[in-house]
């Protein structure tokens, strides 16, 4: 068991958000920063796995939001890492729609009229969540409801993908609208490692600082005025004067972790009012392809009466040349449905909507890779998503601090919130705002001493000798006992 000796600040969680808040603490001089992970590896939501021959990103696979007026700073260290990318262009997608019941793609210029269509409806939509409810002079038409199986895949791309041409999306606006596929097989986690060997000490790739603590799953956080007490699952006891808590959303809304004393009414309600998205790439690994390839080939669509049913779908080649690996992307509750049934059956139900597509005679597939993001306690779904017509006062409350435990991650983040720079950068505002708050405890506790230490100088009758001295040669029996808090002087203290 480890002892609870004290450190400045702990953070929990060794993801995005949790890292580059260490790293900023360390870089300011906050060396006794302890980091608790609940697995067995830093990263988080960023995480491959070896498939087929190949790493696929089983998490965040895209670095978003690149070739805008700012650089987008994940970006700029995957340039810096030499990570190896690839351009992702959405745009054809739209024409590679395989109608479910005749397995051919639906004519271009049909597919354009419903995607312009379900562009205008997404619009109109709103739009109308903008509009005061009370103003009865605003009248606008009912919004078309999808219902062909064509309308209801354009509406999934739209929606669950957050196409730009719907939502003005902070990350487009800012960073830019282009998107790059992590196809490295050191991973998209390359990344975190190389933030962490700036401030953690490494050995042969890996971790290896005693102040990274792996397989610490956080059950309690005990918090008062004078500091914080955290209790892992294995009976590990940490103690810290501050804490930064960088779990997900999905933990927060999780009973994995209880406050004691328990957060405020406020803080709760806004942590049950963000959604959580829950998105799961399925890979799959066939013995040669059958699919179509080339430009405006990578992605493509399958059109079911059932929304989100397998809908999505990419071919690995332009990232992994002759992989063979196919992947479809689901999402909520389809994704929940996936997660609870055998991969089996999951199975099945690919190579049927194959089938569906590109006829019986395809070869069946040899692997398949089903993550399970809504089902891992450590994460609880994949990402924040709040509407684009929402409170704002939603987010700032999730993220203001509670005493001395802070809260980051990519959904604390108001305009990057559910992408990897905005964990980042939450992790960095984070911290900047706790080094702050470190900065002004340390100035009240500097007034509080030199205002306690005028009536101890008279008491001593020595007042020619040094603040310092007068004080080291006192007895602490010798003070009154409410001034006398853990052997520390200080005005916060002594009013507890």
């Amino acid at each position: 068991m480890d002892s609870p000796s004290r450190s400045s600040v702990i953070v929990i969680g060794a993801g995005v958000s949790g890292l580059s808040a260490a790293k900023v603490l360390v870089d300011n001089g906050i060396d006794d920063v302890v980091i608790l992970e609940a697995s067995d590896r830093i990263g988080g939501r960023v995480c491959k796995e070896n498939f087929g021959g190949v790493s696929v990103e089983l998490g965040a696979g895209w670095i978003v939001g690149v070739g805008g007026k700012e650089p987008n700073p994940v970006w700029e260290l995957a340039l810096k890492s030499s990570l190896r990318t690839c351009f992702s262009d959405y745009s054809n997608a739209r024409y590679n729609i395989y109608d479910h019941r005749s397995g051919k793609i639906f004519p271009s210029g049909v597919a354009a009229d419903s995607y312009k269509k379900a562009v205008d409806t997404a619009i109109q939509n709103l739009r109308n969540q903008g509009t005061d409810a009370d103003d009865v002079s605003i009248v606008s038409e009912p919004p078309c409801t999808p219902k062909t199986p064509m309308e209801l895949a354009i509406d999934f791309i739209l929606h669950d993908f957050e196409m730009a041409e719907v939502e003005p999306i902070s990350t487009y606006l800012d960073f830019g609208e282009r998107e790059f596929l992590v196809a490295d097989e050191r991973g998209y986690e390359y990344l975190l490692y190389k933030m962490a060997e700036d401030f953690l000490f490494t050995s042969e790739g890996k971790v290896s600082d005693s102040r990274l603590k792996l397989n610490k799953v956080v059950r309690e956080i005990q918090h008062s005025r004078t500091g914080v007490t955290v209790t892992t699952e294995d009976g590990c006891i940490y103690e810290a004067n501050y804490v930064v808590l960088s779990v997900s959303i999905g933990v927060l809304q999780s009973d994995l972790i209880s406050f004691t004393p328990s957060l405020p009414r406020w803080k709760t309600e806004a942590i049950e009012k963000c959604d959580v998205m829950v998105y799961t790439k399925i890979f799959l690994k066939f013995p040669y392809k059958f699919w179509p390839c080339g430009p405006g080939k990578e992605f493509f669509i399958y059109a079911h009466e059932r929304r989100g049913y397998y809908t999505f779908w990419q071919n690995m080649e332009n990232a992994y040349p002759g992989s063979n690996i196919l992947v479809v992307t689901i999402t909520n509750g389809e994704s929940k449905r996936v997660e609870a049934q055998s991969d089996e059956e999951t199975l099945r139900e690919s190579m049927e909507v194959l089938r569906d597509m590109f006829g019986p005679d395809i070869p069946d597939a040899i692997d398949i890779l089903v993550p399970r993001w809504w089902s891992n306690r450590f994460q609880r779904g994949s990402y924040s998503n709040y509407p684009i017509i929402s409170d704002c006062q939603i987010v700032q409350n999730i993220k203001e601090p509670i005493g001395r435990i802070f809260f980051t991650g990519e959904h604390t983040s108001e305009r990057f919130n559910g992408y990897v720079h905005g964990g980042y950068l939450a992790g960095i505002d984070t911290s900047n705002a706790l080094l702050e708050e470190m900065r002004k405890d340390k100035e009240r506790k500097s007034e509080g001493q030199s205002f306690l230490l005028e009536p101890l100088l008279a008491l001593t009758g020595s007042l020619t000798l040094k603040q310092a001295e007068t004080v080291s040669g006192l007895h602490k029996c010798d003070l009154p006992t409410q001034l006398y808090l853990n052997g520390k002087l200080g005005i916060q203290e002594a009013i507890l």
